[in-house]
């Protein structure tokens, strides 16, 4: 039996392998592509409406208990959740 986890965008539960975790490191976030950084994560669908639902109410920050000012760097992690979404489709 797969972990069940948390989509800190919809709020939908999943199993593990169906969403990508997120970790801070260095006061930034950073997608963990193979789950096995260090720390605390949270969960998210691949999907640019789980990302953009997250961004919008500071989930990341209530769920990984860091400042809300803690952002992704730029566009990157845009393209890898992207890279995820188109992964998990098909």
């Amino acid at each position: 039996m797969d972990p069940v986890r948390t989509c800190v965008g919809c709020r939908g539960r999943a199993s593990r392998t169906a969403l990508i975790r997120v970790v801070v490191q260095n006061d930034r976030l950073v997608i963990d592509e193979r789950a096995a950084l260090p720390g605390r994560g949270a969960w998210l669908h691949p999907s640019p409406e789980c990302l953009d639902t997250a961004l919008r109410r500071r989930a990341f920050a209530r769920a990984l208990r860091v400042p809300p000012s803690i952002g992704f760097p730029d566009a990157e992690d845009a393209q890898t959740i992207q890279r995820h979404f188109h992964r998990n489709k098909g």
